[in-house]
């Protein structure tokens, strides 16, 4: 592969910096002649300090509507020259924002409270009034779009797995629908428990649903990787159980995704990088902008992202041996075809994605007491990846003649050298919000209707059908002669396809909602607040039907399309209703309650309830909150109605064709399976905040979540003989199995403004410790499973619900600033994960061994409007890396076994190849792994503000 030097980045960052300094002189110049052309100006000096009485460093002073600004020094000093009428605008992190009128003073001198910036307020987690991040009792991260950026990851899901220690997400071994999508979690409870709102109104869910043997399994949740980071002013996520105030998918958390609103400011981006590998180039450009509506009544600010990543290719070399062991193949012919392809021509890693992203928020004032408010969004993404490569041993010429036609390799054996089928994908995502907020007579009404969807379509490329068939007369023997009976066909016989399609259409997945608000709430005194509201919903799934020949007769080599008989909508609605209450029993004790009550129309009622509390002491240096709640999540029309042949990878037999039964189809009654419930959840938080200093402050919350009747995507089972399921290999299905339990710690705490020679240092620390996560009680099997030997949830499933993401997360972060430069120095590191792939002895398990992943930023102010920014991220190119582990002494002794079998390999080296696929995946396994594969990317932005 081809390799790329560090130093070759670097020169190219700092080959852009040089015309920097270019433009800062001419812009230095042109600053120059427009100040001495100024008739009218006034020099003000002052003091900024925190609200003790300290001296704040690096301040932001800004005359608004221009781009004349400073900073304060080590001392909170400052000085500016302004216009007579001048407005300043005084700004720092973690302090409200101040305008102060300049009113022909010479010297303005200003204390900054501590709290959200432009006086904003926490909007998640609480339906009565909004409340500062200081005063709420529930534990909310809150990220500023800068920290997402500076992260210099491409998606912004991405950018939360570096910032957010709860929050995890990886690409999968196997790609295929998944590429279009990676699952993500918070506190390592699946996707489909946390739930996403934009500006506070629920987003939809993807039409993806997980079906691969890796995290995430039979889950779906909200294409978040889909949202322009450039459109994002802050995200708040709050790390508790919130059904009572938002309802189902509430369980773990919510992530509240709040949009940029200013109408002056705007800026455009562009965005190159590459791994260390040479590989998976990454172009984009992205520009935001604002603008005012009427008479500054109101507000537009747009966002248009366009960007491609190329493909990252990290496949292992495949051995021989297990090969030769899993298809029968000769040794000899084997290694043959390795030896011009080590990796057996498979391709895994990161796919080539491409992208177009578009954002828009506005509001508009009515009246004093009225306001129009909207959003939307649309997104195009196209992703192409691949399945395993079929070898010339695994479908053989002897088996399908006309494959040397169809895949033609000239130079090797029988003209024929196997083929790699392609999976394309292609995702369109769109929300929109239309609304109107409104004060009257001190009651705020809140009514809007929001929409959304998700489509997702697929394309197989380069591959065929091996058993497909459009009438009699296309079919002949093996030597070109004479009408064959379909009916004697049988799969891997002699037979070839004449006109076998080589492209093929599945189908694919669509899934829309409808949702309609009113939320109502109002302060009563100083001491009591009230809200209450409605949510009526519609949901509408899809099952696109695929073309005839990407499901007849077994479908698509790779990957099947969806049938006529598997195909269709499906639709529901539900209505809410909540009512909260707000108690501050003094200025330091607040008591808050919420319950919801919800009807389906599929699976019937939902009561919920919320208890919290917040206490503040020692001057509100010191909070204790905590809070109790029930929650719920209803299996999501995905989970009802997907039903599908798919493909898999069996260990040992390669890849074989299952099937997927959902619980409303004939074949669930004859297994005698139960149609799906809601799930139910007990949530306990209970945390401490303190205010130590003006620059140091350090939140520590516990968490315990208790979920009834998890609803899982089971084990593959052995399907019973003949009938329905004849030519399945295996059978899947969804089924409320599993009561869990998931407890925790999470740490968060920050130390600002350390004065080091010129320049200002922060620190910050977090991090997540999962104390438990696992099943409570007996696995609960359909009762067709019983005798058999079989559970819908093996050791491999509860690796995958339980051990499979870190039990440990921690981020520590240091960001230095000294002149026009920034450095930011991140590691991240992740704890221990297990796996118990299947196919693999018992006996053993997987542990992916702990490791700290180092970004370094690099930021330059060339002028005040362009900065030029370098990301090293994984600069160490830290891989991910694991090991078997022995569970009793019959574990030990695989590992310590040296005899080799026929082909030469040893007992412990037969394992790795059961759960790699013969080294294909050796990496990673082919069940996941705790962070990227891909190793050290480089990354360079430019940005220039309008």
């Amino acid at each position: 592969m081809r390799k790329i030097t560090f130093l070759k980045v670097l020169l190219t960052g700092l080959f852009i910096m040089g015309f920097g300094h270019m433009e800062a002189s001419l812009t230095n110049l042109a600053e120059m002649a427009e100040l001495s052309s100024s008739i009218t100006q006034n020099s003000i000096n002052g003091t900024v300090t925190d609200q003790d009485g300290a001296p704040l460093a690096g301040v932001n002073i800004v005359e608004k509507g221009t781009s004349n600004g400073t900073s304060t020094d080590f001392d909170g000093n400052y000085e500016i020259t302004v216009g007579e009428d001048a407005t300043l605008i005084f700004s720092y992190i973690g302090f409200g924002t101040q305008e102060i009128e300049a009113g022909g003073r010479s010297t303005i001198d200003i204390a900054l409270s501590e709290g959200m910036q432009l006086e904003e307020f926490i909007v998640t987690g609480s339906r009565t009034a909004a409340r500062s991040n200081t005063d709420t009792p529930l534990p909310i991260d809150v990220l500023p779009a800068q920290e997402l950026v500076s992260t210099g990851q491409a998606t912004f899901d991405k950018a939360l797995q570096y910032r957010i220690p709860s929050f995890n997400t990886v690409q999968t071994p196997v790609n295929d629908a998944t590429s279009l999508l990676d699952p993500y979690e918070i506190r390592n409870m699946g996707p489909s428990r946390t739930l996403i709102l934009i500006n506070g109104k629920r987003k939809n869910l993807s039409a993806l649903l997980y079906t691969q043997t890796s995290p995430g399994r039979g889950e779906t949740g909200a294409d978040i990787s889909a949202i322009p980071t450039d459109a994002i002013k802050r995200v708040e996520i709050l790390r508790d159980g919130a059904s009572a105030q938002y309802g189902s998918d509430a369980i773990a958390g919510v992530m509240n995704i709040i949009l940029k609103d200013n109408a002056s400011e705007g800026s455009a981006t562009l965005r190159t990088g590459i791994t260390s590998e040479g590989d998976g180039e990454m172009y984009g450009i992205s520009i935001n902008n604002g603008s005012s509506i009427g008479d500054d009544k109101g507000f537009v600010n747009y966002t248009v992202d366009l960007s491609k990543v190329n493909l990252a290719n990290r496949p292992g070399t495949v051995d021989a041996a297990g090969e030769a062991a899993d298809f029968g193949a000769d040794i000899a012919d084997v290694r043959s075809f390795l030896a011009r392809k080590p990796d057996a021509g498979n391709i895994n890693g990161s796919p080539e994605t491409a992208a177009a992203k578009f954002s828009v928020n506005m509001g508009v004032d009515l009246s004093e007491n009225t306001q129009l408010y909207g959003n939307a969004a649309y997104v195009y993404k196209k992703v192409n990846s691949y399945a395993n490569y079929r070898t010339p041993y695994w479908r053989t010429i002897e088996d399908f003649p006309y494959l040397s036609d169809f895949f033609p390799a000239p130079g090797t054996p029988n003209n024929y050298d196997g083929y790699v089928p392609t999976f394309e994908g292609d995702l369109s995502d769109y929300n929109g919000t239309v609304g109107f907020k409104a004060n009257l007579n001190d009651w705020n009404l809140d009514a809007s209707f929001t929409t959304g969807g998700n489509t997702q379509t697929y394309k197989v490329n380069n591959s065929h059908n091996r058993n497909f068939v459009y009438s009699p007369s296309t079919w002949l023997d093996a030597n070109g002669n004479g009408i064959v009976d379909p009916g004697e066909l049988t799969e891997g016989s002699s037979l070839y396809r004449e006109n076998s399609p080589i492209s093929f259409d599945p189908g694919g997945t669509k899934f829309n909602h409808n949702v309609g608000n009113i939320d109502i709430s109002r302060v009563l005194s100083d001491q009591i607040s009230i809200g209450f509201g409605a949510e009526f919903r519609t949901e509408t799934f899809e099952v696109i039907e695929g073309g005839l020949a990407s499901y007849d007769g077994g479908g698509a080599d790779s990957f099947a399309g969806n049938q006529p008989q598997n195909s269709g909508k499906f639709s529901r609605y539900n209505l809410g209703g909540y009512f909260s209450l707000d108690f501050d029993v003094n200025e330091d004790f607040l008591l808050s309650g919420t319950v919801r009550q919800e009807n389906y129309s599929d699976f019937g009622n939902a009561f919920v309830y919320k208890f919290s509390s917040r206490y503040k002491f020692a001057e509100d240096r010191i909070t204790l909150r905590g809070s109790i709640s029930t929650g719920f999540r209803a299996p999501t029309l995905h989970q009802i109605y997907t039903q599908k042949a798919q493909y898999s990878f069996v260990p040992g037999q390669g890849i074989q064709v299952g099937g997927l039964v959902n619980n409303v189809s004939p074949q669930a009654r004859l297994l005698g399976l139960d149609q799906l419930d809601a799930e139910k959840s007990t949530n306990f938080t209970v945390g401490i905040g303190s205010k130590i200093s003006s620059f140091f402050n350090v939140t520590v919350d516990y968490y315990n979540i208790a979920v009834k009747d998890r609803i899982v995507l089971g084990s593959e089972v052995a399907p019973p003989a003949g009938g329905a399921f004849e030519g399945l290999s295996d059978l899947s299905f969804f089924v409320n199995a599993l009561d869990t339990r998931t407890s925790g710690i999470d740490v968060v705490a920050n130390y600002r403004s350390i004065l080091i020679g010129m320049g200002t240092l922060n620190f910050n620390l977090a991090g997540n410790y999962t104390i438990q996560n696992e099943r409570n009680g007996a696995v609960k099997d359909p009762a067709f499973l019983q005798g058999t030997g079989q559970s819908v949830v093996t050791p491999t499933q509860e690796a995958l619900f339980f051990t499979s993401r870190p039990k440990t997360k921690w981020i520590l972060g240091a960001n230095y600033d000294i002149n026009k430069f920034g450095f930011s120095l991140n590691n991240t590191y992740f704890g221990k994960t297990i796996f118990k792939q299947q196919g693999m002895s018992n006996d053993l398990r997987t542990e992916f061994t702990p490791k700290i992943v180092t970004d370094l930023g690099i930021n330059y102010s060339a002028t005040e409007k362009l900065t030029i920014a370098l990301n090293l991220n994984n600069i160490l190119n830290v891989l991910p890396e694991w090991k078997f582990v022995a569970e009793n002494a019959a574990g030990q002794a695989i590992i310590n076994d040296t005899s080799t079998n026929a082909f030469g390999v040893t007992p412990i080296q037969n394992e790795s190849n059961l759960i790699t696929f013969n080294q294909r995946y050796s990496q990673m396994t082919y069940d996941g792994y705790h962070f990227s594969q891909l190793g050290a990317m480089f990354n360079l932005s430019v940005n220039y503000k309008f």
